[in-house]
């Protein structure tokens, strides 16, 4: 439409100058005019990826048993502490300004988290896994406390909640994710095991005795200490 007008006004503007200056006017309006038109037709196309619309978590149940390991085992963790999740906002633009282009706006989203394991002392967490998978313990941020009587207050912890506000969870080993990403598990907090170590002394303390069924090993029946 603004090819057309500014082609017509041109012409006549141009025609007080002759022919020429009408076939010159004619061109101008019609350049001015195509560039109107196509800002206008072509503009900034806006595209917004999935939002959550609520970034919240439920809390951990009361009353929730806490495990007690010997050796080394494969265990769930109880979340004991979470913030509301952190989102963050990315926007890209594709194609030139001329053309308008796309802009591309898409959330990601973090969880600060913290999960319980089992009485401590531990001797450490090994290996981690998330829906399955591995994780790769150098591109995440998580600390391990190994449920000592005399372990501090987690940092993140205090500063969300207040240094008068925050337990040290003293005698029970729980790990604490700070802003652990959620893209590869759909904005969502996914099932988190972990291997944990447990010296196994205390145990060895209590054993008194081991009643074993007569040849149902090469030492069955020995009659010496074996």
């Amino acid at each position: 439409m603004a090819t057309i007008l500014l082609q017509a006004a041109g012409a006549a503007l141009g025609s007080v100058f002759g022919p020429v200056g009408a076939a010159i006017g004619r061109a101008a309006g019609a350049l001015a005019g195509g560039m109107i038109d196509r800002s206008l037709l072509s503009g900034t196309r806006e595209v917004k990826g999935a939002r959550l619309s609520s970034a919240r978590l439920s809390g951990a149940s009361e009353g929730t048993a806490i495990p007690r390991l010997y050796g080394t085992a494969r265990l769930g963790g109880t979340l004991i502490w979470a913030t509301r999740f952190e989102e963050e906002t990315v926007t890209e633009r594709t194609g030139g300004k001329s053309s308008g282009g796309t802009r591309t706006t898409t959330y990601r989203y973090y969880a600060n988290l913290a999960l319980g394991l089992c009485e401590g002392p531990i001797a450490g967490v090994r290996r981690v896994w998330a829906d399955g998978r591995e994780l790769d313990l150098a591109e995440i941020e998580m600390r391990v406390y190994r449920g000592t009587e005399s372990q501090p207050v987690e940092p993140l912890i205090a500063a969300r909640q207040g240094a008068d506000n925050a337990p040290a969870y003293r005698g029970l080993a729980y790990v604490v994710f700070e802003r652990l990403p959620l893209d590869d598990f759909g904005n969502r907090i996914p099932l988190i095991q972990f291997e944990v170590i447990r010296p196994v002394g205390a145990l060895e303390e209590k054993i008194r005795a081991v009643t074993m069924i007569p040849g149902a090993t090469e030492h069955g029946y020995a009659t010496i200490r074996v």
